[in-house]
C-alpha cells in the first residue's frame, strides 16, 4: 500500500546539446513521470538548448520509485520523434529531507550524490539547504540518443498533517 509523504518540485531549467530530429533543429518539450503521474513542460520552438524554467511538482509516496525524464521533438503532422530519458531516485534526497537541519547554514552542502553506472548524472550532485529548504541540483546525462543533458533542480513541499517525519528538515 502506497503512503503519500509529500511533494516533489522538480525545476526543469534547461537542456544543452539535445539531439536534432528536425531539417531545422528541434522542438523538445519533457515528460516527467513517477508512478501514474505524468507532467509535461511547454514546448520551445526550434531550439537544442532550450531554457524552461518550469516547475513540476510530483506527488511523492513509499515506496520511493525511480523518475523518469523523457524527452520528445513535437511534430505536426506525424508523431512526435523521442529525443531521450534518464532516471533518477531521489533516496539520498530524502534522506537529507528527514534530517535535522536546525542551526546548519544557509549554503551548507548535506551530501552529494555522484555519478554511477546507476544513475544518469552527468557531474556530481550537491544536496544543500538554501533559503532554509534542502535543494539537488542535477545535470542529466540522456541515454538512447546521440547527444544532451538536462538539468534540475529539486526542491521538497510538505503536506500539512501528512509529513510530520518530515517537517523538522523544513524549520
Amino acid at each position: 500500500m502506497e503512503s503519500v509523504i509529500g511533494l516533489l518540485r522538480v525545476r526543469i531549467i534547461r537542456g544543452v546539446n539535445l539531439a536534432v530530429r528536425d531539417t531545422r533543429g528541434s522542438d523538445p518539450y519533457i515528460v516527467l513521470s513517477l508512478g501514474g503521474q505524468k507532467l509535461k513542460t511547454s514546448t520551445i520552438k526550434n531550439n537544442v538548448n532550450p531554457e524552461w524554467n518550469e516547475d513540476l511538482t510530483l506527488t511523492v509516496s513509499e515506496p520511493l520509485q525511480p523518475i523518469k525524464l523523457q524527452i520528445f521533438d513535437k511534430d505536426t503532422f506525424s508523431s512526435d520523434d523521442e529525443m531521450g530519458d534518464a532516471e533518477f531516485d531521489i533516496h539520498s534526497f530524502l534522506a537529507a529531507v528527514r534530517m535535522d537541519l536546525t542551526g546548519i547554514p544557509n549554503g551548507t552542502t548535506i551530501t552529494t550524490v555522484k555519478p554511477s553506472r546507476e544513475n544518469c548524472l552527468a557531474v556530481e550532485s550537491p544536496i544543500l539547504k538554501k533559503d532554509g529548504k534542502v535543494v539537488q541540483d542535477l545535470v542529466l546525462r540522456l541515454r538512447n540518443v546521440e547527444s544532451g543533458e538536462v538539468e534540475l533542480q529539486l526542491s521538497w513541499v510538505n503536506i500539512p498533517g501528512r509529513t510530520a517525519s518530515l517537517s523538522k528538515a523544513q524549520s
